[in-house]
């Protein structure tokens, strides 16, 4: 029977509510894939930064039990108290446990729940570039032949999603200029909140060396990130407070809270010690 599209967006999006987590590219075009779905008025997002929690939504996730909806947590840490079922709410995130190859993005998987209530979206190039970005960086989007421009493109555009601004840019180009190697781990200290901008311009695309082939530890203010090779990231992924993702097993990224760490120093020597008996096993 034919329904007209108006009519099947309302359907669609009948009994469900997304909350949406951390800003950043892929989160941005979630929420616009929800809207040209027709979902407009089923979605909640705070603007959150990276790393956020379910509670952040507290009050208006139980409103949305009470109105018999089924909350849709993307990118959100699951954290609500033991009063609420978790069962009631549908988790959708590819960070921790759920990264790595062959696992589905949370863009994909909203596609995927939206295709499957019958909502007139289609992937694009862009959502492909946008999936591959969250996933594997530069070396995921060169994985889906990405050029140069489309790679700066993605890349620029997350760093605005996540809020990095000319100055955290410029401090961070700094930052590399003084950065150490520790054996085969590349080490950089900044004062800016995040590595995002330091990854992005060791890439040869930006004109840097392209280091995201290699081990990389940076050191900020309030927490550490490694990206490199995947064994490593598995060794850390006990450190209390961790958050880890990408292309794993393969690569991918680590990071933790300051205060998890004792000693920043001893700890980059433990990882280039780390490096380096991974390079002596492969002799």
């Amino acid at each position: 029977m034919f329904m007209p599209e108006a009519e099947g967006r309302s359907r669609a999006s009948d009994g469900v509510r997304f909350f949406l987590g951390g800003r950043d590219l892929e989160m941005i075009e979630v929420a616009a894939l929800l809207r040209e779905a027709g979902f407009e008025d089923r979605i909640a997002d705070k603007r959150l930064a990276w790393g956020a929690a379910a509670s952040s939504y507290l009050p208006e996730i139980r409103a949305a039990i009470a109105a018999g909806e089924t909350p849709i947590l993307v990118e959100l840490a699951y954290d609500l108290p033991d009063d609420i079922e978790r069962s009631a709410v549908i988790e959708i995130d590819h960070h921790g446990p759920r990264a790595g190859v062959g696992q589905p993005s949370s863009l994909r998987q909203v596609f995927d729940l939206l295709r499957g209530r019958g909502a007139p979206v289609e992937w694009t190039r862009r959502r492909t570039l946008v999936e591959a970005n969250d996933i594997g960086h530069a070396r995921g989007m060169r994985s889906v032949c990405a050029s140069a421009s489309e790679i700066r493109k993605i890349r620029d555009d997350d760093r605005a999603a996540q809020g990095i601004t000319s100055d955290i840019e410029a401090m961070s180009r700094r930052a590399i200029a003084a950065s150490r190697r520790e054996g085969g781990l590349l080490v950089v200290d900044t004062e800016a909140r995040t590595a995002s901008a330091i990854m992005d311009f060791l890439l040869p695309e930006y004109g840097g060396p392209d280091r995201e082939e290699a081990d990389t530890l940076v050191i900020m203010p309030q927490s550490v990130a490694f990206f490199g090779r995947g064994s490593i990231i598995d060794a850390l992924k006990a450190t209390p407070g961790c958050w880890y993702g990408g292309a794993l097993p393969e690569t991918g990224f680590w990071g933790a809270p300051r205060h998890a760490i004792d000693d920043v120093g001893a700890f980059s020597r433990r990882l280039a010690d780390m490096i380096e008996r991974t390079h002596a096993g492969r002799r």
